[in-house]
This record gives C-alpha cells, sequence and structure tokens, in this order.
C-alpha cells in the first residue's frame, strides 16, 4: 500500500525547467555558506567501501546495505554507503585537519530497505560535513552553536530562493528552539516520538531535538542510533545525555514535521566503548575504523549530513522528493502523485 502524504490543493509553484534550475540555484549556493560557516573543505567521497572495515554507517542497525563482488579483488565484497559518518573522520586524519576546520563532500548512497513516501527514496544524497574540535568544545554550548551556524545558511538559502522566485514565500522562523528528547517526552507523554516532532515543530517552527539514541525514562530511545560515531550517552551541560540532535522544521506544504539534519559531537574512546557495551556491539573493537578510535589515531570531532534533495523540495516548496530527484517509486505512489499534480521526474 502506498505511503503517499497528499496535501490538499497542492500546486507546484515552478515548472520543470524552473525547478532544476532552482535545484542548482539552492546546491551552489547552500554548500557554499555551509563551507564558510563552518570552515569546511570540499573532498572527494566514495560511493562504496569495503565490506568488513567498520567504515559504512549503520544507521539504526537494522538496514542492509547493498553488496557486490569485486572481481579484481578475489570477489572481496564491496559495500555501497549508506552515509560518510565514519569515513569523513578518517579523512579528517589522512589531511591533518586541525581544530576548527573541517571537510564536506557529495555523498550518494543507495539505502534498499528505505520505506518509500514523499520524504524518503531509496537515493540519497546529502552534504555530508564533518570539523575537528578540541577536547574543551565537546559540550552543548559548541553544538548549540554550530546548529545555528547551520541554520542561518539555511535561512539565507531561503531567502535567496525568495528573491529570485517570489512567489515562494519564505516561512522558517529567525531562530532555532533547543530541546532534549526527555524534556520533549516529558511534554508530551502520552505521544510517540513522531507526535511529539510534529506538536514541538509546530509550535516553534524549527526545532533541534537533543539526545537521540540513549534510552529515555519510557525506557525508548527517541530515535535509533549506530553506537560508534555520534556521542548519545556523555552527560552534557543541562544534566542530560546526549551530545547530538536533529534539525527538524515544520512544512505547511505536508503538514508535519520534517527532519533537514542528522548530527552530532562524536565519540571519544570512553563514549564508544561505553556505547558498544550498551548495544552488545563490543566485537566491533576489532575493526579497522574503531582500533584507530581507540588507539588515539583519529582527531575529536563534530559531524553530521544534510540532506540536498530534501533541502531542495523544502525551500521550493514542493511535495514530494520524485519533484527534486529522478528514483524508483511504486507505481501506485507514481499514479496517486499524478491525480494530485504531483509531478515526479523520470
Amino acid at each position: 500500500m502506498s505511503k503517499l502524504i497528499k496535501p490538499d490543493n497542492y500546486k507546484s509553484l515552478l515548472d520543470m525547467r524552473q525547478t532544476e534550475q532552482g535545484i542548482k540555484l539552492i546546491k551552489d549556493f547552500f554548500q557554499t555558506n555551509l563551507s564558510t560557516e563552518l570552515r569546511l573543505t570540499r573532498v572527494t567521497a566514495p560511493l562504496f567501501v569495503l565490506k568488513g572495515l567498520g567504515i559504512n554507517d549503520d544507521l539504526n542497525g537494522v538496514e542492509r546495505p547493498v553488496t557486490f563482488p569485486i572481481k579484481d579483488l578475489g570477489d572481496a565484497k564491496a559495500e555501497v554507503v549508506h552515509s560518510l559518518a565514519k569515513w569523513k573522520r578518517l579523512t579528517l586524519a589522512d589531511y591533518a585537519i586541525e581544530p576548527g576546520y573541517g571537510v564536506y563532500a557529495d555523498m550518494n548512497a543507495i539505502r534498499a530497505d528505505e520505506e518509500l513516501d514523499n520524504l524518503h527514496s531509496l537515493y540519497v544524497d546529502q552534504w555530508d560535513w564533518e570539523a575537528a574540535m578540541t577536547r574543551e568544545q565537546r559540550n552543548l554550548d559548541f553544538l548549540k552553536t554550530t546548529v545555528r551556524r547551520i541554520y542561518s545558511a539555511i535561512k539565507r538559502t531561503e531567502f535567496l530562493v525568495y528573491e529570485r522566485y517570489p512567489g515562494i514565500k519564505p516561512f522558517l522562523p529567525e531562530d532555532i528552539y533547543f530541546i532534549h528528547s526527555e524534556d520533549l517526552l516529558q511534554m508530551y507523554p502520552d505521544k510517540s516520538a513522531k507526535e511529539r516532532e510534529n506538536l514541538i515543530c509546530r509550535k516553534f517552527g524549527a526545532v533541534f531535538i537533543i539526545g537521540i539514541g540513549a534510552k529515555l525514562s519510557n525506557g525508548e530511545p527517541h530515535d535509533g542510533r549506530a553506537p560508534d560515531y555520534d556521542d548519545w550517552t556523555s552527560m552534557n551541560s543541562d544534566g542530560r545525555h546526549g551530545l547530538n540532535g536533529d534539525i527538524l522544521i515544520w512544512y505547511p506544504v505536508l503538514n508535519r514535521a520534517v527532519e533537514l539534519s542528522s548530527m552530532g559531537i562524536r565519540v571519544d574512546k570512553e563514549a564508544l566503548l561505553r556505547q558498544l557495551e550498551i548495544t552488545g556491539q563490543q566485537k566491533r573493537k576489532d575493526l579497522y575504523f574503531h582500533k584507530k578510535l581507540l588507539n588515539g589515531e583519529l582527531p575529536l570531532s563534530i559531524g553530521g549530513g544534510i540532506g540536498q534533495s530534501r533541502l531542495c523540495m523544502i525551500l521550493l516548496h514542493k511535495a514530494h522528493l520524485g519533484e527534486i530527484q529522478a528514483s524508483i517509486w511504486p507505481e501506485e505512489m507514481i499514479d496517486e502523485c499524478a491525480a494530485l499534480g504531483i509531478t515526479l521526474i523520470n
């Protein structure tokens, strides 16, 4: 059954040609602003990595990577990346990036287990970024400052779109609101995590939810996180656990909250060991990435991913990712979109 979200009285504000021009405008402008805000250098990223090195992002730990044999390597297996969460930290070390500076890359991925709807596609494209930091910066204030800089780049890009296409009115609030996932649970104790996101985003417009991955007082995490990149167990200055989170906005076209970025301060040695134990993944300590981290060969860092197609979708006021990117969709969804005036790119 199609999971299409059906907006009321939807009409695209741009035709297909204007949409393609708008996509390029947003991508060119935003990545320049992001790199300036966070002092990032663009690097070339892999589409796939060798299986068994612990470099691929495990996301929630249940998604299956697309895997294929490499003939010239004796049929050794390669995995299409889910994201570059851990690869970027290796790159910081390889490039000897100093604290206060970082890297970003165009990440392209295939997530075969994605549940397809207006916001989720088999094809994932995002700006993956990572910045080196000092031990003293591993705190909530530094995380919030970084979030505000990213949000400022998003706001500037929204205004540029409005200047180019005056019919696309800005809707994002001036400031982003911060709340810990436990405090959000206490605010709406009888609601699911997604319902809580909708309620808080409807109220404030743009929200950063802190602490994604650790169990809350109801015994459940707000959302899943792999144990070996974001630090979701260290205590922050508010007395809550977690130095990571998600940027979400209230999107009036679909009348719901939409995540734009998952990000956070990365695990140090102590947090990695703690989170591997919590999740029962101690065997990962023998993998290439994890050994380098535990041996002190990787810098402390902060990083995340920002969806390219999703940001373009939001800033161009589109109803479906398929209006921004070419992908594969269920036939039923294609027919429903056509009936609603949603033109998908073939």
